[in-house]
């Protein structure tokens, strides 16, 4: 079942977020403070993915950028990633926004998710990503929607 996120989530997805982190570098700089991560500001609305009663993936939509989406790598290969995304994707319809997001060119598996949906890879660039030491240089890909049925490309 995917549901929108409640503040007695945040426990479960920090502990599914450090499953994915250590399961695949997901996000590439461990957060100080993982709650506060999944609640950045600018926040419109969240998502999890939840099996059993156990929370099993997180989405989120800020402004009209796709956010902290992941799946613990226990439930990966059932469509969760695709259905918290379309949780999103509906979300921008209602809110007549096209999204755009920000992948590592390395998550060959979110690159896979987003292209299979109808993605359209629109640029890359390398970023820097942390600070002082800990900063190093990442190389991301930028994607944006399809346009919602209906519209014509672009609107």
């Amino acid at each position: 079942m995917i549901r929108r996120r409640s503040d007695v989530d945040l426990d479960a997805c920090v502990a599914v977020l450090a499953e994915v982190h250590a399961h695949s570098g997901y996000p590439h700089h461990w957060p100080e403070e993982p709650a506060r991560w999944l609640t950045p500001d600018g926040l419109s609305a969240a998502w999890v993915a939840e099996a059993g009663g156990a929370v099993l993936g997180h989405a989120a939509l800020c402004g009209r950028e796709v956010s902290r989406l992941y799946v613990s790598p226990r439930a990966r290969g059932c469509g969760l990633g695709a259905r918290l995304l379309a949780a999103v994707e509906a979300e921008a319809v209602l809110r007549g926004v096209r999204l755009v997001l920000e992948v590592k060119t390395s998550d060959a598996s979110a690159v896979a998710l987003y292209e299979r949906r109808g993605w359209a890879r629109c640029g890359g660039e390398r970023q820097v990503w942390g600070a002082g030491g800990a900063a190093e240089e990442v190389e991301v890909y930028r994607y944006a929607a399809p346009p919602p049925a209906g519209r014509e490309a672009g609107r």
